[in-house]
């Protein structure tokens, strides 16, 4: 009888940039060609049907052009797909075309395409590069920073993934303009969503300028895009596998996740995030965290922004205060929230902590009067 230690202490650098810019696509090529993920030539280009022929095509051609080989991978548009079903029907189509552990991945689309691809990059071949090419405002401010990727179930949204961080990230604005003003409006939830946690500055730049970001003024895009980076880095970079400051993130996500599942993705996942927003704010204002006025003036820059502030009739109130359960953050049994203080800032309920048990009774008071 013996022990043998198996010694694996490593530091590892997964740092990487974010470049924001208009029409990137050209740049990525240059920085491929100056070694960006080494000698690789083989490139999947993953996309959904929509943004296939929006951006994914122009990109794979000038892949080719460029002499690498590439190929396309297009799944159907929607959070709905964001499945296993589909990662395997991805990573299957990979392997028929011959693609193994020399390759990279380059996602191309929002954040459904980013969490999805950088989920097959992690463990296709046990791990291949890949590059995020933002296309969406949502992405930009949620999936672009983290290296959180995942898939949803039936169970609830992002149940099943892990870290893995892009070997670069583009966010390409003048991708914003092809967008519906839906998906538009949706991506301003992250944003106000930040500037709630971490930034007074923020909020009352979007509470000036938030026609001229619905418009898609320049630089107003620039400025948002910047900072949510800033932010969500500035979290990231302290706490990468969320073991405790990163929680904040999720701030408006206990009731809005449960409201995207059980809306059956009715909802676009920032309509869901404002409206549970407005959950966590009136949460906050009931235990003194927030003062009515703080309370009313989230609320508003939601609404200002065309995002949704209450809970559509066709939910069930019920199923909704249930589907809380599936809830990341929940522990032994007990639902946990995420509190702002006042406007741009969180409350830190002990050294390390940012979530406090609610008890159900409380979280379904608010949710019925909504």
């Amino acid at each position: 009888m013996g022990t043998f230690n198996v010694e694996l202490k490593k530091v590892v650098d997964d740092s990487y940039e974010i470049e924001t810019g208009f029409e990137l696509e050209n740049k990525l090529i240059s920085d491929l060609k100056n070694g960006l993920v080494g000698g690789i030539h083989k490139f999947a280009v993953v996309t959904d049907s929509t943004v296939k022929e929006l951006y994914a095509d122009k990109l794979y051609d000038l892949l080719v052009d460029a002499g690498y080989q590439a190929d396309l991978f297009v799944f159907a548009a929607g959070e709905e797909q964001k499945s296993r079903k589909t990662k395997e029907e991805i990573e299957d189509a990979m392997l028929e075309k011959g693609y193994r552990r020399d390759c990279c991945i380059i996602a191309v689309g929002g954040g459904v395409v980013t969490d999805l691809a950088g989920f097959v990059a992690g463990t296709f071949g046990r791990g291949v590069p890949f590059i995020n090419y933002a296309t969406t405002l949502l992405a930009a401010a949620d999936a672009s920073v983290g290296g959180k990727t995942a898939v949803d179930t039936p169970l609830a949204t992002n149940l099943i993934g892990l870290f893995n961080q892009p070997k670069k990230v583009y966010l390409d604005i003048a991708a914003w303009k092809t967008l519906p003003e839906r998906q538009v409006i949706s991506g301003l939830a992250e944003t106000i969503k930040h500037a709630c946690l971490a930034s007074r500055e923020l909020f009352d730049y979007l509470d000036t300028h938030i026609e001229n970001i619905l418009a898609m003024d320049r630089e107003a895009c620039e400025y948002i895009a910047q900072e949510n980076c800033r932010i969500k880095y500035e979290v990231v970079m302290k706490d990468e596998r969320e073991s405790g400051l990163r929680e904040i993130l999720n701030l408006g996500h206990t009731v809005g996740r449960a409201i995207e599942t059980v809306s059956g993705y009715r909802l676009l996942h920032g309509e869901a995030v404002s409206v549970g927003l407005v959950a966590e704010v009136k949460l906050a204002c009931q235990l003194g965290y927030m003062t009515q006025e703080e309370r009313d003036a989230v609320i508003a820059l939601l609404s200002k922004a065309r995002l949704p502030i209450a809970i559509p009739d066709y939910i069930d109130r019920e199923s909704l205060v249930r589907k809380l359960y599936t809830d990341k953050k929940v522990r032994d049994g007990k639902l946990r929230f995420v509190i702002q203080k006042g406007i741009g800032d969180i409350v830190e309920f002990e050294d390390g902590v940012f979530a406090t048990p609610i008890e159900e009774n409380v979280a379904r008071e608010i949710i019925m009067d909504m």
